[in-house]
């Protein structure tokens, strides 16, 4: 769902509301009533994402437009969640026939349809903990997660923001892990704005 990977201010929707997130998962929405445990940067992390890439690749073929690594996971130093994100591209993220369900066969689940945003859908992998986020071609979003990644990967200082607005948030008691991720919001749009900034320079 939206949060740390809604990172596009401009279309910035306030924080999900408990309605939303249930409307928003497919299923029953995972109910959390804790707090959220950050991993210290794990060096495998990149080895389990290109793991989970071949995989997704064999299953699409052609029809895999783009794939990249994406979150905190991504990004050398930083702590996260210890849950690998990704950015799928297809033709039509609408169209689920044409890439849930080669992946279903894969043992992937498909966790969030969210077709007021982007057409954002979310699956998760059998094996290896992860977020597999899916969008149409060009969606303003994919540019804007990566946008993300490349500055705090460049940017030692915003790294340091980010990962200690993380930890006092993580402190926290969340009845959903959406609702952790609303909380960073404010963050993610100021060093968002820095990152515009340069690339407008």
């Amino acid at each position: 769902m939206k949060g740390e990977q809604s990172t596009d201010s401009s279309k910035m929707n306030p924080p999900l509301t408990e309605d939303q997130i249930i409307a928003a998962a497919v299923g029953q929405p995972q109910v959390l009533n804790s707090t959220i445990y950050l991993a210290p940067y794990n060096p495998a992390w990149p080895s389990l994402y290109t793991q989970l890439e071949t995989n997704i690749r064999e299953t699409l073929g052609n029809k895999l437009l783009l794939i990249e690594h994406v979150g905190s996971t991504s990004v050398p130093g930083l702590s996260a969640k210890p849950i690998i994100d990704m950015v799928l591209a297809v033709a039509d993220s609408a169209d689920e026939s044409a890439y849930v369900q080669p992946l279903e066969k894969k043992g992937y689940t498909l966790r969030v349809r969210e077709p007021d945003w982007y057409e954002h859908r979310l699956l998760k992998p059998p094996d290896i903990d992860g977020n597999l986020h899916v969008f149409s071609a060009g969606c303003e979003e994919i540019n804007q997660m990566l946008l993300f990644r490349n500055w705090l990967r460049s940017h030692p200082e915003d790294r340091l923001l980010y990962e200690n607005t993380k930890r006092r948030l993580a402190a926290q008691t969340w009845k959903y892990t959406q609702n952790y991720a609303n909380a960073k919001s404010a963050i993610v749009r100021e060093i968002l704005a820095r990152a515009r900034s340069h690339q407008t320079q």
